[in-house]
């Protein structure tokens, strides 16, 4: 299939397909969204839904926000718990990573930095694959983008007692419960990447929370345990209210959106280099099949 051209004003700048991959077993949703000029970075995007619910659609407003920034921005329909928990949306992460790095030259963006990102779940999954594309040497990766990431299995961080004061019952609780089948589960990094005690070596991240977020403790935790290792870290609090996470799967306009693009521009423009700014038009790409 072609991707399509957003200079092309009868043509729109996202397009779905289904895409197989090795060692998933079963067709995942990719959604394309298209930035207005050349892409400066390709970036996997990962829904947030709290590991249960939600689709690449969904994501639109944080994919928006990237592609807004100068991303190719493909967003996967990750597998869902509890009919597949822990670890099948990790492994079909990272085959898509895989894949992505591995078409880089049929999609048009050969010598792109490749990045992860992902909101609540994922976030998580982000920072998971993340981890595990560093402990197994491959796909290399330029940058990670984490809003309200989801890594305290605990759920018992100030921010989240604070938000559960007032609530029938715990989203999160019940997300990580239906995630994790096992209980061992608990302690494996690639689950719990709060947890994770190798974090030395992987690659830049931006971190981002609100001051209205429930997950905002943890995702202070891990940018903090993450500069222990020596990695590079932007973090970011946004003040005004967001409603995250709850709201990134809100299809009416993100209000927030306005005061997140300058901080993935700035992490962009330090993960992108020479080859930032953005500039010029995007040709049709033939999107490989798996």
């Amino acid at each position: 299939m072609s991707l399509p051209n957003p200079n092309a004003t009868t043509v729109p700048s996202v397009r779905e397909e289904r895409l197989s991959l090795p060692g998933v077993d079963t067709a995942l949703t990719l959604r394309w969204t298209l930035p207005a000029a050349a892409p400066a970075a390709l970036v996997l995007h990962l829904h947030a839904g709290a590991f249960v619910a939600g689709t690449a659609g969904e994501g639109a407003r944080v994919a928006a926000v990237l592609a807004a920034e100068g991303a190719l921005v493909a967003s996967l329909g990750y597998p869902l718990a509890p009919q597949r928990p822990f670890p099948a949306a990790l492994e079909a992460v990272h085959a898509a990573l895989t894949w992505l790095h591995r078409q880089r030259k049929r999609l048009q963006a050969t010598g792109l930095p490749l990045l992860l990102a992902g909101e609540e779940a994922g976030g998580n999954l982000a920072a998971a694959a993340a981890l595990a594309a560093h402990d197994r040497g491959a796909p290399p990766l330029h940058g990670q983008i984490l809003l309200s990431p989801m890594l305290d299995v605990c759920t018992g961080t100030a921010s989240q007692r604070d938000a559960q004061a007032s609530a029938a019952h715990c989203p999160w609780a019940e997300g990580w419960r239906q995630y994790l089948s096992c209980a061992s589960d608990v302690l494996h990094p690639y689950a719990a990447p709060g947890r994770a005690l190798r974090l030395a070596g992987l690659p830049p991240a931006l971190l981002v929370s609100a001051a209205d977020d429930p997950l905002r403790d943890e995702t202070r935790a891990y940018a903090a345990r993450l500069r222990q290792a020596g990695v590079a870290v932007s973090e970011a609090r946004l003040d005004g209210p967001t409603g995250w996470p709850v709201s990134y799967r809100d299809p009416a306009p993100a209000p927030w959106a306005d005061a997140l693009r300058p901080h993935v521009r700035a992490f962009l423009q330090s993960c992108c280099g020479e080859r930032w700014p953005p500039h010029g038009g995007v040709p049709d790409r033939a999107a490989a099949r798996g």
